[in-house]
């Protein structure tokens, strides 16, 4: 008896070794991105590279805040973010729950057909879309960065619709009698018992539209308009990169995805915790 709980206290402590290992490894770069925004271009280009800042500068993030109008392009991200989220949230909740719970013909075909699409390469797209939004008149505007997220997502489809599936279909037909419509049961019963999957599409969301960079690239021309990841390009060079300042701009458009996941770690875990749910 001694010996299994010796045993068990061993590899206890072997996957506290382990995954203590895995976690420094992966917050190495990290730590890179906080000491180097922390040095001076001297010490950073002079060799060898340190672990540590000789001489921790924390003026290099007000300088970084004054380098460039980053409030300004804070506010037009957080504006096309939170866009994008309440897009992603209404539209794929909706067309996942009529996958789910509404009875039409060819509803297995055409939920293969949206599934398919998640093979198509988003690269391949570009150059029509990229069209498509120039004869709408919609370049150097949100248009194109905000619209799609009202049109659904393959994947965020797919991931409602199985949480759907776990819903009672005696409560969806229980309603249906006492004369609820489909939206309403959508908006009374499928929404609050999908919250955990419908935070998951958020936090996904929200860091996709955050940290997006080759949109506002293609289609944002007036500097007014200009996103965090777009500003971050006035540190770097045709000559050179201000590497402390790129780093701590990086820093500081990073910190608002990591505290979003800390705060809804507890659903997004919950909500990636797909079952296959009951069919009808």
């Amino acid at each position: 008896m001694d010996n299994e709980n010796n045993r068990k206290q061993l590899l206890r402590w072997f996957n506290f070794i382990l995954l203590t290992a895995g976690s420094l490894l992966f917050l190495s770069p990290l730590w890179w991105m906080i000491s180097t925004s922390l040095k001076s271009m001297v010490e950073i280009m002079t060799p060898p590279t340190s672990l540590l800042p000789q001489d921790w500068l924390w003026s290099n993030y007000a300088r970084t805040l004054e380098a460039a109008p980053f409030v300004r392009y804070a506010f037009n991200t957080l504006v096309i973010t939170l866009i994008v989220v309440a897009g992603n949230v209404l539209a794929n909740s909706f067309i996942a729950y009529g996958f789910a719970k509404i009875r039409f013909k060819g509803k297995s075909i055409l939920f293969a057909i949206v599934l398919s699409t998640m093979m198509i390469p988003g690269f391949v797209t570009l150059v029509p879309q990229y069209i498509l939004y120039a004869k709408l008149g919609w370049l150097n505007t949100y248009y194109p960065l905000i619209i799609p997220a009202f049109f659904g997502s393959a994947f965020f489809i797919f991931l409602l619709r199985q949480f759907y599936m776990t819903i009672p279909n005696e409560l969806i037909e229980a309603a249906k009698m006492e004369g609820a419509s489909h939206f309403y049961i959508w908006r009374k019963i499928g929404i609050p018992l999908t919250k955990p999957a419908l935070a998951t599409v958020a936090i996904f969301s929200f860091n996709g539209a955050w940290n997006d960079f080759l949109g506002p690239l293609l289609y944002l021309n007036d500097s007014e308009l200009y996103t965090l990841q777009i500003g971050l390009q006035v540190f770097k060079g045709q000559v050179s990169t201000q590497w402390n300042y790129l780093m701590a701009g990086s820093l500081l458009v990073l910190l608002p995805v990591i505290i979003l996941f800390f705060i809804f770690q507890k659903y997004f875990i919950q909500g990636m915790n797909i079952q296959s749910g009951s069919k009808e």
